[in-house]
């Protein structure tokens, strides 16, 4: 678990780092299923992300 972030005298929530973290871990997920046609199998393709996203978060909450 992390402690707050000192970002320029500034402290920030941890769940803030996590939350850059996942955008990162969503966006390659997401280029990856872009480029092997994966996302087509989804009816609604932002609500899918969306959701991706959430999980991705809090798995990176509950293991990191």
């Amino acid at each position: 678990m992390l402690a707050e972030v000192d970002l320029f005298g500034i402290f920030v929530s941890p769940i803030a780092v996590y939350a850059v973290a996942a955008v990162l871990v969503t966006l390659l997920c997401r280029y990856f299923l872009w480029r092997v046609g994966a996302l087509s199998w989804f009816w609604h393709v932002a609500l899918f992300e969306i959701a991706f996203f959430v999980c991705v978060l809090c798995l990176m909450v509950i293991y990191v």
